[in-house]
C-alpha cells in the first residue's frame, strides 16, 4: 500500500461541479502536487479577468496552479512532467491529449455525471432531465482514446425527482461525485481497484448521446406533448434555458426564457394557445395536454414568478406563443 504523503496527484477541472472534488481531496490529506484550469476570462462590462471556481479554491489551498491554453504546448508539458504525478483526476475539464492523459504511471481518470455508457457527451445531466430520466448519477473511469469510453472503476446512483431541475440535479450529483472521486483514489492507493470495460454493458442501439446543447436546442416545439415541454424546460433550467416567443397581436414576437413550469391538468387549448387570467397563471397548449409557465424571463428584463410578470406585462397583447 503507497502512502498518501508519497502518492502525488494532478487534479484538473474548472467549474463549480469540480471544486468539491479538489476540496475533498485536500481535506483527507491526499497530496494534490499541482491542478490545471482554465486560463482566466474577461467578464462583466469593465471585462475585467475572472478566475475560476477551481483556481480560486486552489489558491487559497497554497496550490501551484496551471493554466495553459493549449494542452500539447511544449512548455505546458514540460511543467506537467515536473510535478512527477502518479495519478491525474479529471473534473469537468476539456478533452485531453494522449501525451497528457498517459503520462502517470497509473494513469488518468475522470469523474462523468451521467451512468455510463449512457449520456457520453458534454451535457450528461441536462440530457438525462429532458429524456424524463427517473434516475442517473456519476462514474468514474480511465481515459483512452475514445472519451466517455474507458474502463468504468466506480459508480453511484440518484433518483432524480418529477419536477426536478437539472441545477438541482447537478448540486446533488457534485457531492456525490467528490465522494465517488475520494473512494476512487482510496482504492487505486490501496491496490483494490477492479474496472468493468464499457462494452460489456453497453448496447450501443440503446446508447443515449449528450452532446454539447446550442440554443436552436433550447427552443420550444409546443407540438409536442406536455409532458415532453415541461422535461425541456426542467431539464435547460437554470442554464440555458429553454425558450419560446410570444407572437404579439400587433405582429411583432417578442423572445422569452421559462425556467419552471407545471404540468397542467386537462385542457382543451391547442398547442402555443394560451389562458390566462391576467394576475396568476398562464397556461399553454401543446401537442398533448397542457402546462403553466411558472417562472419566465421576458428578453431585457428580470426573471420573475409569472405573477409577478403579469403585473408589469399585458397577456392580452399576446396572440400565441411560438
Amino acid at each position: 500500500m503507497i502512502e498518501k504523503q508519497n502518492f502525488r496527484i494532478v487534479f484538473m477541472g474548472t467549474p463549480d461541479f469540480a471544486v468539491g472534488s479538489l476540496k475533498i481531496l485536500i481535506e483527507n490529506n491526499y497530496n494534490v502536487v499541482g491542478v490545471i484550469t482554465a486560463p482566466d476570462k474577461p467578464a462583466g462590462r469593465g471585462q475585467k479577468l475572472r478566475r475560476s471556481p477551481v483556481k480560486v479554491y486552489a489558491e487559497k489551498q497554497g496550490l501551484k496552479v496551471l493554466q495553459p491554453t493549449n494542452l500539447k504546448d511544449p512548455s505546458f508539458l514540460e511543467e506537467l512532467k515536473a510535478l512527477k504525478a502518479d495519478l491525474q483526476i479529471i473534473v469537468a475539464f476539456r478533452m485531453l491529449p494522449e501525451v497528457v492523459w498517459n503520462m502517470p504511471p497509473i494513469g488518468t481518470f475522470n469523474l462523468h455525471a451521467s451512468l455510463l455508457p449512457q449520456y457520453r457527451g458534454a451535457a450528461p445531466i441536462n440530457w438525462a432531465v429532458i429524456n424524463g430520466e427517473k434516475e442517473t448519477g456519476v462514474t468514474t473511469f480511465f481515459l483512452r482514446h475514445e472519451i466517455d469510453t474507458g474502463n468504468i472503476i466506480l459508480q453511484e446512483k440518484i433518483e432524480i425527482g418529477p419536477d426536478e431541475n437539472a441545477g438541482s440535479v447537478h448540486d446533488r450529483l457534485m457531492v456525490v461525485g467528490a465522494e465517488l472521486v475520494l473512494k476512487t483514489v482510496d482504492q487505486i492507493i490501496s491496490g483494490e481497484v477492479k474496472t468493468i470495460p464499457q462494452d460489456k454493458i453497453a448496447n450501443e442501439k440503446l446508447l443515449k448521446p449528450a452532446p454539447k446543447i446550442f440554443k436552436n436546442d433550447c427552443k420550444i416545439d409546443w407540438a409536442r406533448t406536455a409532458q415532453e415541454i415541461h422535461n425541456k424546460i426542467r431539464g435547460l433550467s437554470p442554464y440555458p434555458a429553454a425558450w419560446s416567443e410570444f407572437e404579439l397581436k400587433d405582429g411583432k414576437q417578442l423572445q422569452f426564457k421559462i425556467f419552471e413550469s407545471l404540468m397542467s391538468a386537462g385542457s382543451n387549448l391547442k398547442s402555443g394557445e394560451i389562458l390566462s387570467d391576467g394576475k396568476t397563471f398562464i397556461e399553454v397548449g401543446t401537442g398533448l395536454g397542457s402546462i403553466k409557465l411558472k417562472r419566465l424571463q421576458i428578453a431585457g428584463k428580470k426573471q420573475l414568478p409569472v405573477q409577478e410578470l403579469l403585473r408589469g406585462f399585458d397577456i392580452n397583447s399576446v396572440l400565441k406563443i411560438v
